[in-house]
């Protein structure tokens, strides 16, 4: 039988943080968890094996609490806010033997520090939740931003909506156009499979290596400026590496039709914002659909809020709670498999 002793202890050093103590027979290892809304069962696997120590709030620890908190801890809880840098990795000290994030992207992780210490890396494969990730979520953003839905009920609550009009609040259908995606990985497969049901004539994809795959979806692999030059609507479904960092620029809007529509479900950085700010002020492309942006959270006084032709979300393409309860019980194993030796469900190579 396993006995449970919980210890709150409140630190106000420059600010405080929750630690919940649970020992028991399996094992002493300490875990440091970044926020307090993970959800709880990722988090209540951890505490039936582990020492676990979670950061009180739901927002991100402050890099100064960070640094002192994760001192001699065993293994790291965290998500795609929290920067694991070379200073916070000699902060915790030779203790640790896992840093495991609640995100399919990883580029908050200074993989090569963790390398050089032997700390191995857990994160979230995409295709456990494909799906729920991006099927829905996906296609809502791209059928909301061109048949203009927050637009129309903006005007539908403020006196806008007169009577019916023939050519009001009109924008594009999926039916006959040609869909560009960059980056066919599992996403994008997926996102090509839900595209092609709206009757599209074309599916095109960008990606560094030929896809099986476009049999099924009919899918045909082209230059990223093809892509750009011949697509209605361009999704972006590529991995943040330094290949893609500002992929979508001044120049990619410009090839773009002036009737495109732009979607980024993928991550902000992968565009130039202030290219695409400009793209849509000036017309270059019709509208965009982002569920990411640089910065997260975005300042309320961007200009991407003022734009009647962008929709902005909370970057929710996860936000199911079947999908969110999997990320966090896989970001729990990881670290529970490092630290038995054995083979971690999503370990970063």
């Amino acid at each position: 039988m396993i006995y449970n002793r919980f210890l709150l202890v409140t630190s106000r050093l420059a600010s405080s943080a929750l630690i919940v103590r649970n020992m028991s027979d399996s094992g002493t290892f300490k875990v440091y968890v970044t926020r307090n809304d993970m959800p709880s069962c990722g988090v209540d696997l951890l505490k039936k094996e582990c020492d676990v120590i979670i950061w009180d709030q739901a927002t991100p620890i402050p890099k100064e609490d960070f640094l002192k908190a994760v001192v001699g801890v065993n293994g790291i809880y965290c998500s795609l806010n929290d920067k694991i840098d070379k200073q916070l990795l000699e902060a915790a000290g030779d203790g640790l033997k896992v840093v495991s994030t609640i995100s399919v992207g990883y580029d908050h992780i200074d993989v090569a520090s963790c390398k050089q210490k032997g700390i191995k890396i857990g994160w979230v494969y995409p295709d456990v939740f494909t799906d729920r990730r991006l099927r829905r979520p996906c296609l809502a953003l791209l059928l909301s931003t061109s048949r203009r839905l927050p637009e129309a009920q903006f005007e539908a609550k403020t006196g806008g909506w007169v009577s019916w009009a023939p050519t009001w609040m009109t924008g594009p259908g999926l039916a006959d156009s040609t869909v560009g995606i960059v980056g066919f990985g599992r996403i994008g497969q997926a996102v090509a499979r839900r595209v092609k049901a709206f009757n599209t004539a074309r599916i095109l994809y960008f990606n560094r290596s030929q896809r099986p795959q476009e049999k099924e979806t009919g899918a045909v692999k082209v230059s990223f400026d093809e892509l750009l030059s011949e697509s209605d609507f361009v999704i972006c479904c590529a991995a943040l590496v330094p290949e893609t960092k500002e992929l979508f620029n001044k120049t990619a809007f410009q090839k773009m039709k002036n009737t495109a529509i732009f979607v980024n479900t993928s991550r902000g950085a992968v565009v130039d914002q202030e290219a695409l700010i400009e793209a849509l002020k000036s017309n270059t492309i019709r509208a965009a659909g982002l569920d990411v942006t640089t910065p997260e959270p975005l300042p309320l006084d961007n200009p991407l809020f003022q734009l009647k032709n962008c929709v902005v979300l909370p970057h929710i393409g996860s936000a199911s709670i079947e999908a969110r309860n999997t990320m966090s019980d896989m970001t729990a194993r990881n670290i529970l498999a490092a630290f038995k030796g054995e083979k971690m469900p999503a370990e970063l190579k």
